[in-house]
C-alpha cells in the first residue's frame, strides 16, 4: 500500500465459473480489510451491465470486517446475478476529532441522481461500531445475525444458561451490557439488556443499524389491557401506538410501523408449538414510566387504538427497524395489569419472573432457529423498503439477472 497517494485498485471480482466465485469474495474482503488495516476507507464499485438507470454504483465502508459476512453474502448474490465487483481505497479515514468526521454524520443527505451501494457513510458506520463497544461492553465484530432485546437482566440469565459459551462484556459497568452466542457464519444469536425505556432503545438500535441484522426481537415485559389477558400470558404486535416520543423529530407518528409479517408469523407458530396464552394486536409504548398518575389522556389513546398492552421500548425498536429497514417483530409477556388491580408488586414479581423468562426465550429463539433455516440470505423486507433503497440488502429475487443476462460465477482479475 503506497503512503500519501490514493491507493489503485487491489481487487476485481468478474464472471467466471461459478466454482471460482467463494474464494473469490474471499480476496476481496480480504482486500477491504487490508485497506481499512492501512488508514483508508474502503470502496466498493459495482458494475450492473444490465442497469439502465444505475449501470455504476459505489460505496465507502468503515471497518468492513464488523459486516464481513453481510458482505459476503451481499457481494456474493451480486456476483451470481451478472454484476462486476471492483475493491480499492477512497480516501484517508477521519480520526473522531476531525472536524469533517462530525459534518459527515448526517443521514438526511438525498442525491436523487444515483442509487446508493450501502445505507450508511463510512463515518457514520465508524462511530456507530465505536459506540457499540462502548455501550455493550463488546467489540462489534462480536454482534449476529439475530439480535434480542430485552428490558430485564433475568432474560441474560437464562440466555447464559441456555448458551454458556456466550461471549459477554470486557468489563463491568456497560449501559447495556450484550451476550453472544456465535456461530462460524454469523448467523448466531446476540442479546442485549437494553434496560427500561425508549431512550436506550432508540440509542442501541440507530448504532445497530451499520451491522444490518436479519432481525430484532423484542422480548420483554408488559403490561396487559384486557380483561381475559392472565399475567404469563405473551403479546404478539401486529401494530404500534407510539406514544414515546424519542424519534417523532425523524418519523412522524402518522407514519404506519408494523411488524415483519413473515417474522411475525413464524413467532406466531412457535407460540401455538408451545401451547403459550397469547393476544394479537396493537401495542402502546410510553416514555412515561408514570402514566398511571396522569391517566385520561392516555386512557383515551389506548381505547382508541384498541390496544392489548403497554411497554416502553417496543415502538421505539419498530420505528428504528423501519427506518432502517431491518425486518422485527415484539413477543412480550404480561407481568402486571395496571387497569384491573393487578399492578406489579415487588412481592410477586421474583416468582412469576423466574417462571416465564426460560419459556418466554425458548419460543423466541425457537423462533430464529426457522428463520436462520428457511431464510439464510434473510427474511424479505419489502414492507420497510423506500422507492430509493440502497442496493445492498435488496432481496435476492430482485437481484436475478434479466432474461437474456449472463449469469456466472466470479473469479479475480
Amino acid at each position: 500500500m503506497v503512503e500519501g497517494n490514493v491507493p489503485g485498485t487491489v481487487g476485481r471480482v468478474t464472471t467466471a465459473p461459478a466454482g471460482a466465485q467463494a474464494p473469490a469474495v474471499e480476496e476481496l474482503l480480504d482486500a477491504l480489510c487490508a485497506i481499512d488495516a492501512d488508514g483508508w476507507y474502503p470502496a466498493i464499485d459495482v458494475e450492473r451491465p444490465w442497469s439502465s438507470a444505475n449501470p455504476h454504483i459505489t460505496g465507502e465502508f468503515a471497518r468492513p470486517g464488523a459486516i464481513r459476512n453481510y458482505l459476503r453474502r451481499e457481494l456474493s448474490a451480486l456476483i451470481r446475478a451478472g454484476a462486476n465487483v471492483t475493491v480499492r481505497a477512497s480516501r484517508r479515514a477521519l480520526p473522531f476529532d476531525d472536524p469533517g468526521f462530525f459534518a459527515a454524520l448526517g443521514e438526511d443527505h438525498v442525491d436523487l441522481r444515483g442509487k446508493k451501494l450501502f445505507l450508511f457513510g463510512p463515518e457514520r458506520m465508524a462511530l456507530s461500531l465505536d459506540r457499540l463497544w462502548h455501550y455493550c461492553g463488546t467489540p462489534a465484530e462480536s454482534f449476529q445475525r439475530h439480535i434480542l432485546f430485552t428490558n430485564y437482566a433475568m432474560y441474560v440469565e437464562s440466555f447464559r444458561e441456555r448458551f454458556p459459551g456466550a461471549e459477554g462484556p470486557e468489563r463491568p459497568g456497560v449501559q447495556m451490557p450484550a451476550w453472544h452466542h456465535r456461530t462460524p457464519e454469523g448467523d448466531g444469536v446476540s442479546l442485549v439488556d437494553i434496560g427500561v425505556g425508549p431512550s436506550n432503545a432508540k440509542t442501541i438500535t440507530d448504532h445497530l443499524a451499520v451491522l444490518r441484522p436479519d432481525t430484532m426481537i423484542m422480548v420483554g415485559h408488559c403490561g396487559g389491557l384486557r380483561n381475559h389477558q392472565r399475567l404469563g400470558d405473551y403479546v404478539l404486535a401486529t401494530a404500534y401506538q407510539r406514544a414515546d416520543y424519542v424519534l417523532d423529530e425523524v418519523l412522524s407518528t402518522d407514519i404506519p410501523v408494523i411488524p415483519n409479517h413473515r417474522l411475525n408469523t413464524i413467532l406466531l407458530d412457535s407460540l401455538e408449538a408451545a401451547g403459550a396464552g397469547y393476544r394479537l394486536g396493537v401495542v402502546h409504548t410510553t416514555g412515561n414510566r408514570n402514566w398511571e398518575f396522569n391517566q385520561r389522556r392516555t386512557l383515551a389513546a389506548m381505547k382508541g387504538a384498541r390496544c392489548i398492552a403497554v411497554d416502553m421500548e417496543s415502538a421505539t425498536i419498530a420505528a428504528n427497524g423501519f427506518r432502517y429497514r431491518i425486518p422485527n417483530a415484539t413477543l412480550l409477556c404480561v407481568s402486571d395489569k395496571p387497569l384491573h388491580a393487578a399492578p406489579k408488586l415487588s412481592d410477586g414479581a421474583k416468582s412469576f419472573y423466574e417462571t416465564s423468562k426460560r419459556r418466554h426465550l425458548d419460543i423466541a429463539l425457537s423462533a430464529l432457529e426457522r428463520v436462520r433455516s428457511d431464510f439464510p440470505d434473510g427474511l424479505p423486507n419489502q414492507d420497510v423498503r423506500a422507492s430509493d433503497e440502497p442496493l445492498l440488502g435488496t432481496e435476492t429475487e430482485q437481484r436475478e439477472t434479466p432474461p437474456g443476462a449472463a449469469r456466472a460465477g466470479a473469479s479475480p482479475v
